[in-house]
């Protein structure tokens, strides 16, 4: 593990990286108000310990990355879109195999878009169409909107803020497995500890999306995999199935039970799945549709 912090462009991003330098690299970009921690340590490892070089770090507002006052964000969507590419350049890396889950899918998605140089294969988590489909898709469940309407937290009191946090992370994991609370809390207070200023994550709820490619999911032109699971709250699992849909050859991997994000649980697959995706299959074209399957673990 070499954390570090970056300076591209004039903006100071915190970076992470496992494994030996000259593996395929794999971006890892995570969702919205969340800082690297929620890529844990153990699942990056094994990404590592199966021939790729792990790359992750923290969102504008996160972590350690440069902080802007809370409700007064100096940046948009657009900008966080194009942190990604900021990274791979201070790794010297011209394109990656990007990973994004929740809102992070949505910004590989727009990366791949806009700029499909840095890209050489993506897998999408927990996520949705990051352009509109011409299909409706499904509202959150009701528990997950009866949460974040009665949600009350105090942003000045670091208990009341772990608290939510934790009821969260439970509210996400979907209800079908036991949640285990020591192991959430402990990572929530962690994130908090280690951020320049945890409220300033807020931020990220408040943002314009600034210049965004509008072109077509269908234009994606590199392997696609979809990871999706079968309790997601936040994004029921019909915008996992559209997503993979609308991008020509893409995969689905459906995760039997779990809910919204990358649960410890699920560890052995995913990263299975992901050594397999940006191994040798990445080579298949984009356009071969005999290789999109839908698969249930």
């Amino acid at each position: 593990m070499a954390e570090r912090l970056i300076d591209v462009d004039g903006i100071g991003l915190c970076t992470d990286t496992f494994g030996d330098p000259r593996d395929p690299p794999v971006l890892l970009v995570m969702g919205a108000g969340a800082s690297m921690l929620w890529w844990e340590e153990g699942f990056c490892r094994l990404l590592a310990g199966g021939g790729r070089l792990v790359i992750r770090y923290d969102h504008r507002d996160t972590g350690r990355s440069v902080t802007y006052e809370p409700g007064h964000p100096g940046y948009t969507g657009a900008d966080l879109v194009a942190d990604a590419a900021r990274v791979l350049d201070a790794h010297q890396i011209a394109a990656a195999h990007v990973v994004g889950v929740s809102a992070g899918g949505a910004c590989a998605q727009l990366l791949a878009l806009g700029d499909p140089g840095r890209v050489l294969s993506l897998t999408l988590i927990s996520t949705t169409c990051a352009v509109p489909v011409g299909r409706e898709l499904p509202a959150p469940t009701p528990e997950f909107m009866r949460f974040v309407s009665a949600a009350h937290v105090d942003w000045a009191d670091i208990e009341s803020v772990t608290a939510h946090q934790v009821a969260y992370a439970r509210m996400l994991a979907g209800g079908r497995r036991p949640f285990n609370e020591a192991a959430a809390r402990d990572l929530v207070r962690r994130d908090i500890v280690r951020a320049h200023d945890a409220t300033a994550a807020r931020n990220h709820d408040s943002l314009a999306e600034g210049p965004l490619p509008r072109a077509p999911l269908t234009s994606i032109a590199v392997p696609t995999l979809v990871l999706h699971g079968a309790a997601d709250p936040m994004f029921p699992l019909a915008h996992g199935e559209a997503l993979a849909e609308e991008i020509p050859g893409a995969r689905l991997l459906v995760l039997a039970d779990a809910g919204h994000g990358v649960e410890r649980a699920d560890w052995p697959t995913i990263v299975a799945a992901i050594l397999d995706h940006t191994g040798t299959g990445t080579s298949r074209g984009p356009g071969d549709d005999a290789n999109r399957r839908r698969d249930n673990s």
